[in-house]
């Protein structure tokens, strides 16, 4: 394994450490505003803070597993475990888009009053928490499908919480309890949004697709131009896992 794959491992553990005790602090404290105030837009976003805690202890879960060393069976060991720990995030974010929408149906159809004015403080402190652990993971997101995983589900939270914010707002000055419902919608199509991108990305290291940024004509050239090199056939390139890219031909 190469230094800077295990440096940035390391680094990603501890954002990802820090991260996830920000994250179980203010699901508590949404789970019990959410349910005090009657708010879904606090409650759909203690939703996505469960999946977040979830997707954050699966991510440092992956992150120990991918660290195992190879064996004889394992060639390339367990590097796999993250890219599959972010498809899971993937689903997880789906399961939770899909309550929001049917939390948000039965609302639209029967508002409840909702205690606009504790829903509003609460959310400022998810918000301060969602920036807080989105920024300690923006520096490894880029480097790491894994982490990456874990940092939409912040993100998400992190609208989501603007989102609760603004709903608060609206209804603690006109009284219109349709906005909390309809924030709800809002977090869930952004929730849905990110759960795509980060599907379609981590199945296709699964699958074992050439990585975007490589073409692949452009290593043939480079390849049948070395010395002694007078033809080549059976290329192929994957992803093994975030920064370890593989290559094999004749």
């Amino acid at each position: 394994m190469s230094r800077d794959l295990t440096a940035s491992r390391a680094a990603s553990r501890r954002a990802l450490g820090f991260a996830l005790a920000l994250a179980s602090v203010v699901l508590v404290a949404e789970v019990v505003g959410g349910v005090l105030t009657n708010s879904l837009a606090l409650l759909a976003d203690a939703g996505h803070m469960v999946s977040d805690v979830l997707a954050v202890s699966l991510a440092l879960f992956a992150i120990w597993v991918a660290g195992r060393p190879a064996t004889s069976q394992q060639s390339f060991g367990y590097q796999r475990a993250e890219v599959l720990a972010a498809a899971a995030n993937g689903g997880v974010l789906l399961l939770v888009a899909a309550y929001v929408f049917w939390q948000a149906a039965l609302r639209f159809a029967d508002p409840p009053e909702v205690k606009s004015g504790p829903m509003l403080g609460i959310a400022l402190v998810g918000l301060l928490a969602n920036v807080a652990s989105a920024f300690l993971l923006y520096p490894q997101q880029a480097r790491s499908l894994n982490v990456r995983g874990a940092f939409y589900h912040v993100l998400g939270d992190l609208v989501g919480s603007v989102g609760v914010i603004a709903a608060g707002i609206v209804m603690l000055t006109t009284g219109w309890f349709l906005a909390d419902p309809l924030v709800g919608v809002l977090i869930g199509l952004l929730i849905i949004l990110g759960a795509a991108r980060l599907l379609r990305e981590s199945l296709a290291v699964l699958l074992e697709a050439t990585p975007a940024h490589i073409d692949p004509r452009e290593v043939e050239r480079a390849l049948t131009g070395t010395p002694g090199v007078t033809g080549l056939h059976d290329l192929h390139i994957w992803t093994v896992t975030s920064g370890l890219v593989a290559l094999s031909c004749h």
